[in-house]
C-alpha cells in the first residue's frame, strides 16, 4: 500500500470479486478476534488488545448481518473512494503492526 497504491486498489476489486471473499473476510476477522481476546493477558496492554478483538469480532459479525453483496459493493466502492489514502493507511498499518509485534513479545517475554 506504501509503495503502489493502485495496485492495492486495483487488488481490492479483483479480490471482492472472488467466491470466497465474503467469507475469508469474515472468518479471517473472527479468527483474529478470539486470537486477540484469547491471548490479551499475555501482552502489554491487556485491555487494548482485548478490546480490539471484541470489536473484530464485532465487524466479522457485522459483515454477515451485512451480507456479501453489500459486502462487495462496499469493498470496491472504497477502494476507488479512497485510493488516495491507501499510502498513509499502509504506513498506519505498518506502525500498527510493529506495535502488535511489540506489545505481544513485551508481554511473552516480562512473563
Amino acid at each position: 500500500m506504501i509503495v503502489n497504491p493502485n495496485y492495492w486498489s486495483d487488488g481490492i476489486v479483483s479480490f471482492s470479486n472472488r467466491s470466497y471473499f465474503h467469507w475469508f473476510e469474515v472468518i479471517s476477522r473472527l479468527v483474529a478476534g478470539v486470537v486477540f481476546v484469547l491471548f490479551n493477558q499475555s501482552t502489554l496492554y491487556p485491555q487494548l488488545i482485548l478490546s480490539i478483538g471484541y470489536l473484530l469480532i464485532a465487524v466479522g459479525i457485522g459483515l454477515v448481518i451485512m451480507g456479501s453483496d453489500k459486502h462487495r459493493k462496499f469493498a470496491v466502492w472504497s477502494a476507488h473512494k479512497f485510493k488516495s489514502t491507501f499510502r498513509p493507511a499502509g504506513v498506519a498499518s505498518l506502525i500498527f503492526g510493529i506495535f502488535l509485534i511489540y506489545v505481544s513479545t513485551i508481554g511473552v517475554i516480562s512473563n
